[in-house]
């Protein structure tokens, strides 16, 4: 069977889906360029991103599906899950079938699939949205680095433009090289390349040391347990986290 390749891109995973669907074919795998193994015993099929086909792919799950079956789609993607592409294309084959109803048939796996990605990345991002910690710099921009498991970065836009809405600020996902930026007109997403080193606010340092005492002088020293705490806030969020250095 075919290894279907795209770009990376949601749209190029769209492209993919149509030409699957439409052409009737049953691929292996469906995985973006960066994340494929190369293996002589399957064929592959290179997938050229088409904005026609994938606005051919939404509106169809818009009007046969849901809106909520789009936004699980969209959720298992940022999954970056080895397996998300073809989880997608099985829901999609079913959704196509069943109409509205479909995520009624909770213990079917075409669906089950597709609900313990949009868990998992739902989960992370309602964590990132309370523990982000922002720094401000000379240019009195806020900056938050992160590395989240998931792509979630471009999920936290509106929440932290209506949070902060008279501040400009910008969300670094470290990881992979792109963020959020905010004007405080409007909410957007860019690729980030920092070649310099990142200068503070002169109040930048007392602020973070004034955390660090309140994080300290608020713990209960005889109620500390690191594996309670690790089991709510996982060791790979530690990081960036101003009053855990």
């Amino acid at each position: 069977m075919p290894c279907y390749i795209y770009d990376g891109s949601f749209d190029g995973l769209l492209t993919a889906i149509y030409d699957a669907y439409y052409n009737k074919d049953f691929p292996e795998q469906i995985v973006s360029r960066d994340n494929f193994i190369d293996n002589f015993l399957i064929t592959k099929v290179y997938i050229q991103t088409d904005e026609e086909k994938s606005k051919k792919v939404h509106d169809a799950i818009l009007q046969k599906i849901s809106r909520h079956a789009m936004s699980g789609i969209m959720y298992a993607y940022l999954s970056e899950h080895e397996n998300a592409g073809i989880y997608i294309l099985e829901y999609l084959r079913f959704g196509f079938k069943t109409g509205r109803i479909v995520d009624s048939y909770l213990a079917d796996d075409r669906v089950n699939n597709i609900n313990r990605l949009v868990t998992k990345v739902t989960r992370e991002k309602h964590l990132l949205s309370g523990i982000i910690r922002f720094r401000l710099l000379q240019n009195n921009i806020y900056y938050a680095p992160i590395e989240p498991q998931y792509n979630t970065t471009c999920l936290l836009g509106k929440h932290f433009a209506e949070r902060m809405s008279d501040q400009i600020f910008v969300i670094h996902d470290v990881k992979r090289s792109y963020g959020v930026f905010y004007d405080k007109n409007k909410w957007f997403m860019s690729d980030i390349s920092i070649k310099e080193d990142i200068v503070f606010h002169e109040n930048e340092l007392f602020y973070q040391e004034l955390w660090k005492h309140y994080f300290d002088y608020t713990t209960i020293k005889s109620r500390i347990n690191p594996k309670l705490q690790s089991n709510h806030m996982p060791k790979r969020y530690w990081k960036y986290l101003i009053e855990m250095k």
